[in-house]
């Protein structure tokens, strides 16, 4: 499920291959940048999608067809989960090239940890709005999501996870995170206009 490059397929439909225009990241992002609002919105809604239904109900299903009552249902909605992002960020279909994660982490967490999802969107949404970077928003909320499970989920696993999902997050913006050393990173404008942001 994870795997699915929502981005790709959405840009491959208007016949445009993501991977060589604007910053040539498949994420939600990128194709708002490069379709526009309704496009950007749908893949970053599937992106996360994508997470939560593999942590809140694909977990759940597989395991009443494997008939494992004995099982412990957090552990697996966690590993589903896990399965789920490492599915975006190394896209099977694509030579194992795919997203950043964000929005999968998010869903994901929306099902094992939503306080938790919901503390970090706040940071994410202050973040953008005082810097208008999607970047340092999206690595904050990085840093926030794994903070904010550590004290609101008693799981260890869950927590160590959260961790380790963040750690990879920022790590699959090592490209941005040097864009912005050089003052090349993207900042999105508050116009109508998607192509705005230079």
């Amino acid at each position: 499920m994870g795997s699915i490059p929502t981005g790709y397929l959405v840009a491959k439909a208007r016949g445009i291959d993501i991977r060589t225009v604007g910053s040539k990241n498949m994420g939600a992002t990128n194709v708002f940048r490069t379709l526009g609002k309704g496009p950007g919105i749908f893949v970053l809604l599937i992106d996360a999608l994508k997470g939560y239904a593999a942590s809140a109900w694909l977990a759940d299903a597989l395991l009443k067809i494997l008939n494992a009552p004995n099982s412990d249902p957090q552990t697996n909605h966690l590993i589903a989960g896990i399965a789920a992002v490492l599915g975006h960020n190394y896209t099977c279909w694509l030579q194992f090239k795919g997203g950043k994660g964000i929005a999968t982490t998010a869903g994901v967490f929306l099902a094992l940890a939503p306080a938790a999802v919901g503390i970090a969107i706040v940071v994410w949404v202050v973040a953008f709005v005082t810097t208008r970077y999607v970047s340092i928003a999206s690595i904050l909320a990085a840093v926030a999501l794994p903070t904010a499970v550590w004290f609101t989920q008693e799981n260890l696993a869950l927590r160590i996870i959260a961790i380790i999902l963040g750690v990879l997050a920022i790590y699959k913006h090592r490209a941005n995170i040097q864009r912005l050393r050089n003052g090349t990173e993207h900042r999105i404008q508050f116009t109508k206009n998607p192509e705005g942001a230079k």
